[in-house]
């Protein structure tokens, strides 16, 4: 018997690239990617008026300095503090509970549950720390400052609503944010003027 040659069949490599592309969509489609990251923050509305930004004033006592060096040592208000310290210097700083003519002003806002209360709602927390400032000792003061809004929100909760802030519906929420609004600025205040 003779044995026949025979041609051994090629690969049809005709779809390769097609399986390629579509093993390439599958894993993008089905891969989870972590993007949030940063910290969360509320941008306030642009100035109506294009020339009003310049002309923006803010009070000295409506200002807390809250500065952060090379070294990661803290200064608020002017004064050396330590990071354990921060929450309860700004929750007084926010609330002026004593109406203290050193701390922001406090005004008259009709908020809804609240009637007409006297708020601090000018205040501003600026935030300014160096280039050589550790990542972690900047994400450390972040997150002090925001516990200190959020403890004076959960607070107010259950003193007027009798439950936690979270619980609240979103009609509270607001009215609550009207109280306290989060005011955390990173950028120097231009002026300061007033008294």
């Amino acid at each position: 018997m003779a044995k026949r040659n025979r041609k051994v069949p090629g690969i049809n490599a005709s779809s390769t690239a097609d399986i390629a592309f579509m093993l390439l969509i599958f894993f993008l489609i089905t891969t989870s990617m972590d993007t949030d990251r940063g910290l969360a923050r509320r941008l306030p509305p642009p100035p109506e008026n294009k020339d009003q930004k310049d002309d923006i004033i803010v009070k000295e006592r409506n200002v807390l300095q809250v500065r952060l060096n090379k070294d990661d040592q803290l200064m608020v208000g002017g004064e050396w503090s330590d990071i354990k310290q921060l929450r309860e210097k700004a929750k007084e700083f926010i609330a002026n509970p004593n109406d203290d003519p050193n701390m922001p002003e406090k005004h008259a806002k009709n908020i809804p549950f609240f009637g007409d209360v006297m708020i601090t709602e000018k205040h501003v927390i600026s935030v300014q720390n160096d280039v050589g400032t550790s990542y972690e000792a900047y994400l450390q003061v972040q997150n002090e400052l925001v516990a200190a809004y959020n403890e004076l929100r959960s607070e107010l909760a259950k003193s007027k609503f009798g439950k936690e802030y979270a619980e609240c519906s979103e009609e509270e929420k607001d009215a609550i944010m009207d109280y306290y609004p989060q005011k955390i600025s990173e950028a120097e205040p231009k002026k300061y003027g007033g008294n």
